[in-house]
């Protein structure tokens, strides 16, 4: 089969396409021919040598966590799934022609495999870093980097809870924050102040890790009102830094429940072929993303 593999950390330009062989299902697990799978942040940050200490890897290494597919091999012990059954959920290496995954969910009607795809992992840590952070109905949540696949995410399921959010991105994405529901402000100069004019801030989220603890400590009046997905300092100024993923099957479950009531979309802002992986991966690092990026199988 064809995979995304890298045999040392490095750019994009460390990215091959091989011929390797199928993996298999092991028990508690199923095998997929993957139609789609998520590009996410974590995969360059693995592909760079970050972030090991919570996602070890031993070189070479695939590429990907997070995939849409057709259930083709089904591991011992394995109940309400079968052969033929189209899935979405996290395993390993997913830039490839066929992936085993550990946590999965049946597809929603509807949601065609590039959408479905850019579901899981974000979904995991936008519900895991409200929980994180403390926020409750009533209350005001600020994202900043609101725009992205997690932050397309937390805005909508906040505001399903009854969270009020106050979201930051650039100026091309001010009109996609407020059809989430979300109140709007770029990034910039002064966007501290303009954030003060929309109201109080009871917590917030770094998910673009752009340099903006100190002011997110500042407007919160609490670090421990703050959490962060994205900036690997953000421990030396007392705020918590998420990594660690929560229960996926768990997640996976609710995120159906919300699409099936119509209360959760994350657009797809662009596919790429396989071929075109370290690509990708130079879009996602440059930021500004509106919704999610995959890679079609």
């Amino acid at each position: 089969m064809k995979k995304v593999s890298f045999a040392e950390f490095g750019g994009p330009d460390v990215l091959r396409l091989i011929t390797a062989d199928e993996p298999h299902a092991a028990p508690g697990q199923i095998r997929v021919a993957v139609r789609a799978a998520g590009v996410n942040p974590v995969d360059w940050r693995l592909r760079e040598g970050q972030v090991l200490g919570a996602h070890p890897i031993e070189l070479p290494s695939g590429v990907g966590l997070d995939a849409a597919g057709v259930v083709d091999e089904v591991g011992e012990g394995v109940e309400g799934v079968a052969v033929g059954d189209r899935v979405f959920g996290e395993g390993a290496a997913t830039y490839a022609e066929f992936a085993v995954l550990t946590a999965w969910a049946l597809m929603p009607e509807g949601l065609s495999f590039e959408e479905a795809a850019g579901y899981p992992s974000v979904v995991e840590t936008a519900l895991r870093v409200i929980r994180e952070v403390g926020v409750r109905p009533g209350q005001t949540l600020l994202v900043s980097g609101a725009s992205g696949g997690v932050g397309s995410a937390v805005v909508q399921i906040a505001r399903d809870r009854g969270i009020a959010v106050i979201g930051t991105a650039g100026s091309a994405n001010q009109d996609y924050l407020r059809g989430l529901g979300a109140l709007a402000t770029t990034y910039g100069d002064d966007w501290v102040e303009r954030v003060r004019r929309l109201g109080r801030v009871d917590a917030a989220l770094d998910l673009a890790g752009s340099g903006v603890i100190r002011e997110l400590v500042e407007l919160t009046g609490d670090a421990r009102k703050v959490v962060s997905i994205a900036d690997l300092g953000a421990p030396e100024l007392g705020v918590r830094f998420s990594g660690v993923a929560g229960s996926v099957p768990d997640a996976l479950a609710e995120a159906a429940e919300l699409i099936a009531r119509g209360r959760l979309h994350i657009p797809v802002e662009k596919v790429y072929p396989l071929t075109e992986a370290a690509a990708a991966h130079i879009d996602s690092q440059a930021g500004h993303t509106r919704g999610r990026r995959v890679i079609s199988v």
